[in-house]
């Protein structure tokens, strides 16, 4: 099954290709998931790039979710109802995913919507929202229904199934924070292809449609994004490199990231709502305190948002709010100037994540080409004149879509990701931003003296790159022991953001089984126990495996010759023996003698796993292991100290990496006299920082979203059925005295169906609201049985004028074609006796049905069931349409009887017998040569000519014609015909 490739426009650097036929879903979609709006993006077969319209056209959606008693609301529709009823309305989720009860965060939380009460979940120590008694939901769970709902806006912009997705998250995220939008994904039924950070999708956005201006040179490009809830600032780099698989391809890698929790949009709205709220209780219209009340507080919180947005334009602007509190109505002026007062310690805190960012990236401004805006708050005029002072540049780049940037981007890459598409590549090199290390304690003596050392070992470094791969290896250990994975130093962050981020310790790792393992190898030297880290592309540290490795001692096989053993080394050297190539060569903190065949095997472990990485990031991998190999060899001697025995052997690993030619003839001498061993180690892992949710709470959670999704799609149908019946109801009952009705039905059925009408229109009031969609249904059904017969006469009374015209004027032209048919000579004559009595027949037998049939209806009572009906009409029409057509097409085909000239061909023919036998015998196969077809182009007709006017088709040619040349004209008109109709054959 072949692929058909669809090519949009260059602009969009996006080559799609569709799956065979059998593929049904083939659209990917992505979701920058903001604190405030989120924007949809999807990817299909014919639609490059494209931003999803929502219900209400608007390409951005509020992440907001609205739950009453019997009722779910989402996006638009639950913002609405924000004002009205704010305690059911759930926004700003995002500040709580990840995060302890006792967080400073969800403290902020409680203060800026205080109408919400938030519960200590009691196993996972998280927030929850207490909904009433009985129900209660997660941040994950509002979150996975708000992710549900983009889902069916794609799926309906697309006209097609959606699963798979790219979600962007904020750079700052942590692990825990990671996990939690996967867990909300999870639950919203979505396959989360990766989560990317909004920084870097927006950087992948502005590279692929500047993909001719990244060359060799390193561009350096900073990405300043203020959005409602966060500002990040973020150093890239572009430039091309080279690969194995697509050669030179652009490739951009994050240098430096700066981040501000607190400093975004939605602090400026709260400052000017608060603001307000004091401008109201300063006119003493009412004794009340304004900020005490719930919904007038979301009143004021909606204008001073349309206040910011008109501010931004215009040095003044009048706020008013009609029937605030208590219907008293409220009206004040507020200047710009004002504005920037009350966010004057916000807006000194603009430059910061630059600075931070260069701190990161180890640059100057001066190396920055470029300071692009991104992010809706950097609208505000005060943000950009500060943050213009604070680069130093002439101007700020506002050349990308400062909403959208980060949905595109992570719909590029959700299709990069896609087997459905195929895509230019763009090289993506992230970075995370918080340290880990692996910490441990071991038993060491120094002097007699046994103490317990504790040791720490760099995993990932700040701004290291991923997904990448890393090995650490154990070597003192021969029992059961744990280890620690946390955070490692994360000094640059205030003690603010330390406080908010949660807890530093990831997870502790207990392993069992390393005992039995060395009793069971006892005769093999050990090489450590060798546990496997993976970062993978949505930033999420995982622990693959741990290992515990032996070496031992075989038997040398017969001599080998020269050749061979020299392949087998340079593949033990790069390959760990696998002939093909390592796609991730990385390892990390280990020995540096055992990196070449760790490495290798790790590669062939990551084959066997079907996880193909690009050459680039291998590249990267090996840099960053080379990095950490060297710290990891300065942490050993540390560690080592006081063993004299691993001194020797540290001592023996540098003169063995001391020069190259002496590494490879211990490599060539080895591996064919040792056989590695490796057994799988059982791994406990216990989480510390965010208990994940079990595997029957996630179940729950599914069945709790399923169960609001019935409930939805239920009462949907419902108002739909309520709908249909009401309309029905009343437009029957105007329609019984229009003309048309009241011509068709006799009295008594007139009021019959009105009383049925008033007695449902009285059930509607008094039970219809309450009853169920089947009952609405049944009495819908009732009535419309009630009134079918009605309708029908009305409808065939109304077609009959078009439907009668449209008979006449076939039957006129019918008679008039079978006329001039019977006039043709007898000599020219095309159509058979047989044909033209057929059509005769029918023009009669419709005349004489159509006049008896319609003098008949007219001696009928309206109100009676009509005998003249539509469908009637239609086949007559049908009937003669058909046989008219048969013979205009005989007609079109047919060509003018000259016996003469065929037989002077004849006699032609036979005079040149001789050198027409072979192109006679060419005459019957259907294909014919190209060169045929051009000789006598006039000869191929559009449609199918009759088999046995072949001959004739042929006299039309010249009587002097070679039979050659005959037989070049024969070709082409049997192999035209098949060609021009391979559509219609289809």
């Amino acid at each position: 099954m072949g692929g058909r490739k669809l090519v949009p426009a260059a602009l969009f650097c996006l080559v799609l290709a569709m799956l065979p036929s059998h593929a049904v879903t083939v659209a990917v979609m992505s979701v920058d998931l903001g604190s405030e709006w989120m924007k949809v993006a999807i990817v299909k077969p014919g639609v490059p790039m494209e931003i999803v319209l929502n219900k209400e056209s608007r390409r951005k959606t509020p992440t907001a979710v609205c739950l009453k008693e019997n009722e779910r609301l989402l996006g638009d529709n639950a913002l609405g109802v924000s004002v009205k009823n704010p305690k059911s309305v759930y926004r700003h989720l995002q500040s709580l995913l990840g995060k302890k009860h006792d967080n400073p965060q969800v403290a902020l939380y409680q203060k800026r919507f205080p109408e919400h009460h938030l519960q200590e979940d009691p196993a996972r120590g998280t927030v929850c929202f207490k909904n009433s008694e009985e129900m209660q939901y997660t941040p994950e769970e509002l979150l996975g229904m708000v992710l549900n709902y983009s889902r069916g806006l794609a799926q309906d912009f697309a006209e097609q199934p959606i699963k798979d997705a790219v979600i962007t998250v904020p750079a700052f995220f942590n692990q825990a924070e990671r996990r939690a939008v996967l867990q909300a994904a999870q639950m919203a039924g979505l396959k989360v292809l990766q989560l990317i950070n909004d920084n870097t999708a927006v950087a992948l956005n502005y590279g692929v449609f500047r993909r001719k201006d990244i060359d060799n040179t390193v561009k350096n490009v900073m990405f300043y994004d203020m959005g409602s809830g966060s500002t990040t600032a973020t150093i890239v780099t572009y430039q091309t490199v080279k690969t194995k698989e697509a050669g030179t391809q652009p490739q951009l890698q994050i240098r430096g990231v700066g981040f501000d929790r607190g400093l975004g949009g939605f602090e400026m709205d709260l400052r000017l709502r608060d603001h307000l709220a004091k401008l109201f209780n300063g006119q003493k219209k009412s004794k009340k305190d304004v900020r005490e009340n719930h919904r007038a507080m979301a009143k004021l919180l909606k204008e001073a948002q349309r206040l910011k947005t008109v501010l931004s334009a215009n040095m003044d602007f009048m706020a008013q709010v009609e029937g605030l509190m208590d219907d008293i109505d409220f009206k004040a002026k507020v200047t710009r100037a004002e504005f920037e007062e009350l966010c004057a310690d916000l807006f000194e805190r603009v430059p910061g994540p630059v600075q931070d960012a260069l701190s990161t990236a180890e640059m100057k401004l001066d190396e920055i080409e470029q300071v692009i805006l991104v992010g809706g708050s950097t609208r505000v005029p005060k943000v950009q004149e500060v943050l213009l002072k604070a680069v130093g540049k002439e101007e700020l780049g506002k050349n990308i879509n400062a909403d959208e940037a980060a949905a595109m981007g992570a719909v590029y890459q959700a299709a990069a990701l896609s087997k459905a598409f195929k895509v230019k590549p763009f090289l993506v090199r992230d970075a995370a931003v918080f340290p880990i290390q692996v910490e441990f304690t071991r038993e060491t003596e120094e002097e007699g003296v046994k103490s317990m050392k504790h040791n720490k070992r760099i995993l990932f470094q700040r701004m290291a790159p991923y997904p990448q791969r890393k090995v650490i290896t154990f070597n003192r250990y021969s029992d059961d022991f744990a280890f620690y994975i946390n955070y490692g130093d994360l000094s640059f962050l205030s003690q603010e953001d330390l406080s908010v981020f949660g807890s530093l310790n990831l997870t502790t790792v207990k392993l069992s089984g390393v005992g039995n393992s060395f009793q069971k190898h006892a005769d093999a030297e050990s090489k450590g126990i060798k546990a496997h880290f993976n970062m993978d592309e949505s930033g999420v540290l995982l622990l693959d495996r741990v290992e515990s490795v032996f070496e031992t001692i075989v038997e040398e096989k017969e001599e080998e010759s020269t050749l061979t053993k020299l392949g087998n080394t340079i593949s033990t050297l790069f390959g760990g023996g696998s002939s093909e190539p390592a796609p991730n060569v990385t390892e990390p903190v280990q020995d540096e003698e055992e990196v070449p065949p760790e490495s290798g095997k790790d590669g062939k472990d990551e084959e066997g796993k079907g996880e193909a990485k690009t050459d680039e990031a291998a590249k990267d991998k090996q840099e960053d292991s080379e990095k950490s190999a060297g710290e990891e060899k300065s942490q050993e001697k540390t560690d080592d100290a006081g063993s004299k025995t691993d001194a020797k052997e540290e001592k023996d690993g540098e003169k063995s990496g001391s020069t190259e030619a002496e590494k490879d003839v211990e490599k060539k001498a080895k591996p064919q006299k040792k056989s590695k061993i490796s057994e799988d180690i059982t791994v406990e892992l216990i989480i510390n920082d965010i208990l994940d949710p079990t595997a029957d709470d996630l179940t729950s959670s599914k069945k709790k979203l399923q169960d609001l999704t019935d409930r939805d799609l239920a009462k949907q149908e419902r108002e739909k059925s309520l709908n249909s019946l009401e309309a029905f109801i009343f437009e029957t009952q105007d329609k019984l005295y229009q003309e048309d009705y009241q011509l068709v039905v006799s009295e008594e059925d007139k009021e019959q169906i009105s009383a049925k009408l008033s007695e449902a229109s009285e059930w509607m009031d008094e039970e219809g609201y309450t009853a169920t969609t089947k009952q609405l249904r049944e009495k819908l059904s009732q009535l419309k049985s009630l009134c079918k017969d009605m309708f029908f006469r009305v409808e065939e009374r109304r077609k009959w004028p078009d439907r009668l015209a449209a008979l006449d004027s076939i039957l006129n032209t019918s008679s008039f074609f079978l006329r001039s048919a019977k006039m043709i000579p007898e000599d020219d004559q095309i159509f058979t006796e047989v044909e033209l009595n057929m059509l005769e027949k029918v023009i009669n037998e419709t005349t004489t049905w159509k006049n008896e049939t319609v003098a008949e209806q007219e001696k009928r009572s309206p109100k009676e069931r009509p005998i003249l009906l539509s469908k009637d009409i239609e086949s007559k029409l049908a009937l003669l349409d058909r046989e008219v057509n048969y013979l205009l097409n005989k007609a079109k085909f047919a060509k003018p009887k000259a016996k003469a000239k065929a037989k002077n061909s004849t006699s032609s023919e036979k005079s040149s017998k001789a050198n027409s036998t072979a192109e006679e015998k060419v005459i019957p196969p259907t294909e014919e040569s190209t060169d045929t077809k051009s000789e006598s182009p006039e000869e191929v007709q559009p449609g199918e000519a009759p088999p046995t006017e072949e001959s004739t088709l042929h006299t039309d040619s010249d009587s002097q014609s070679q039979p050659t040349e005959e037989t070049a004209t024969t070709g082409p008109t049997e192999n035209a015909q098949p060609e021009n109709h391979i559509d219609d054959e289809l």
